[in-house]
């Protein structure tokens, strides 16, 4: 998903030229490298201190969008525990390069908050869906002229209101509140938008502290645990054993019985970080729990025609890498294998499928190109991919010019999106019958399908009973 990305940021090349694969490649590993991320955050403290300002975090609350709604739930807990203070800034989604399909996100960003809201302890209100543009207006003018604390817990009441559909309550509430013009409110978004623009991002549900983001519920900890270090830490959490106010949730995983007629599909992307960082974990969590795996690759967006920024993909290669520290995954080196190198592995794919090889074939792909940083472009590098999937090489070259994988690949496209998912990696639970289970987006959501399992051998319980 971070691809390759034109001087002036502009839409990512599919079939850069040499230089070009070779400079995003450095570039990349360059901002991953953890001593340069600890020298970035020294040098943003240095700066900080010698402004003598405080420890500020910056929010950015879209509006009518399901994972600001969360996010914004944590606040008051943020403020409570570390030596901070918060400037909250108002922005809406906007329709560009780095989100070129806003309605599907805003809805998945629904569904996804609803399913994983209890996992992070928080509320979601019952039967939310996207609110109509009256109420979100009123909305923003009740939070036009508030910051801070009196920002989030208002946002907080009046959010909760309206996407549980009580809108009379809704309305009283807000008619107590003081509220800004329609001129005002419209100011504040503007305002809120150029500054995450100036900042270099694109999204809502956004934290920002010392150039660095952190992205809602699910990014937090990283942020918690840079304050933490930073000794701004005013209390511990006793019900939190992880010391985090948003821990993300434990994978329950185990050998199970009943489980081996459910299927674990995984739609993966040669160029994807995301996906690099989950695959094997993925395949061993199927082993584990008894569950068949299910490949259903996919092509990289940018070679789908999807555009991609640098800015984008700075970002999501830089929050992979530090998903890959917390992780203790090797990610140390990077380069990029878009274009010929993913059509080659995806040549191979069928004739390694039915070698029964297809996983050690992506999974020693993912390792040359986000770990081990070797040049795909070059044959030999390309064979040992091959060869360390317990394939022969003579044999391999007689099916990189196969075109039989494109329409299966497409097929496999045109599923992921028939369930409103179209990002990798995404994830689906299937049952005995092919019925999805659970359907989620992201390496971060590997917890969320462990529940669904054990949701399906409860249930198969309770009818046997």
């Amino acid at each position: 998903m971070a691809e390759q990305f034109s001087n002036q940021g502009g839409a990512s090349d599919s079939d850069p030229s040499a230089l070009k694969r070779w400079l995003t490649s450095s570039i990349m590993t360059r901002l991953a490298d953890p001593e340069r991320v600890a020298q970035r955050r020294h040098r943003a403290e240095r700066q900080r201190v010698k402004a003598n300002a405080p420890h500020q975090v910056e929010y950015f609350h879209q509006l009518n969008e399901g994972y600001s709604h969360l996010a914004v739930q944590l606040i008051e807990q943020l403020v409570s525990r570390y030596d901070i203070t918060v400037n909250c800034h108002l922005v809406t989604s906007q329709h560009s390069a780095n989100n070129p399909e806003p309605e599907r996100l805003q809805a998945l960003s629904f569904r996804d908050s609803e399913r994983i809201a209890a996992g992070y302890r928080l509320s979601w209100p019952t039967q939310s869906k996207p609110l109509p543009s009256d109420v979100v207006e009123t909305i923003a003018r009740c939070l036009t002229p508030l910051d801070g604390l009196a920002f989030a817990q208002t946002a907080v009441a009046l959010e909760t209101l309206a996407y549980s559909g009580d809108f009379a309550a809704f309305t009283e509430h807000a008619t107590g509140l003081p509220q800004s013009s329609q001129a005002d409110a419209k100011q504040r978004i503007a305002t809120g938008c150029q500054r995450l623009r100036e900042l270099g991002h694109y999204s809502g549900a956004m934290f920002f502290y010392g150039g660095e983001w952190y992205w809602g519920v699910d990014r937090l900890m990283h942020l918690e645990r840079r304050l933490q270090t930073l000794g701004l830490q005013r209390h511990d959490d006793k019900e939190s054993p992880t010391g985090l106010i948003a821990p993300r949730p434990d994978i329950a995983e185990g050998p199970l019985r009943d489980s081996q007629d459910l299927t674990l599909e995984i739609y993966p992307s040669l160029r994807s970080p995301y996906t690099a960082l989950i695959f094997d974990r993925v395949c061993t969590f199927a082993d584990t729990m008894n569950l068949k795996l299910s490949l259903r690759p996919v092509l990289p967006m940018v070679m789908r025609g999807v555009p991609a920024t640098r800015q984008k993909g700075v970002y999501i290669f830089t929050d992979a890498a530090r998903e890959a520290r917390l992780q203790g995954l090797p990610y140390d080196r990077f380069y990029d294998p878009i274009g010929q190198p993913v059509r080659n592995a995806y040549a191979l794919y069928p004739w390694a499928e039915a070698q029964g090889h297809a996983r050690e074939l992506l999974s020693e792909f993912f390792r040359a190109a986000f770990v081990d940083g070797l040049n795909l472009m070059r044959e030999r590098n390309l064979r040992r991919v091959v060869e360390g999937a317990g394939l022969q090489w003579a044999e391999a070259k007689l099916h990189l010019q196969d075109r039989d994988w494109e329409s299966l690949f497409e097929a496999n496209r045109l599923e992921m999106y028939q369930h409103d998912l179209w990002g990798v990696p995404t994830l689906r639970l299937l049952s005995a019958e092919g019925n999805p289970l659970c359907a989620v987006w992201g390496q971060d959501r590997l917890w969320v399908i462990a529940e669904a399992v054990q949701r399906e051998l409860s249930r198969r319980q309770a009818v046997s009973a």
